[in-house]
């Protein structure tokens, strides 16, 4: 069953750029992946520094298999280590 995942970010305005950059990168690599379907970004209109990417996967074992890799690890790790807070994951499946 296909899911997706909610990725949300808090960042400073100055920092969006190379967030944006960095996101990108991320996607990249997904995109390489068994089970990835697709990806998009978006900016929260009414509060800048806010951002979800909405990753779609064929299944939830695609997914933690994604999770588990080196690359998206270290990509993580420069995404968090950018914006000094962690990453918020949510997981949906089609009801």
């Amino acid at each position: 069953m296909a899911i997706r995942v909610l990725m949300k970010r808090m960042f400073s305005e100055d920092k969006a750029e190379a967030l944006r950059e960095l996101t990108d990168q991320m996607r990249v690599l997904a995109m390489d992946q068994s089970g990835y379907v697709s990806g998009e970004t978006l900016k929260r209109i009414d509060r800048p520094g806010v951002s979800l990417v909405i990753s779609k996967w064929k299944s939830r074992e695609a997914w933690e298999n994604w999770y588990k890799t080196p690359e998206r690890e270290n990509m993580q790790k420069k995404i968090d280590g950018l914006l000094g807070v962690e990453t918020e994951y949510e997981i949906y499946d089609y009801d």
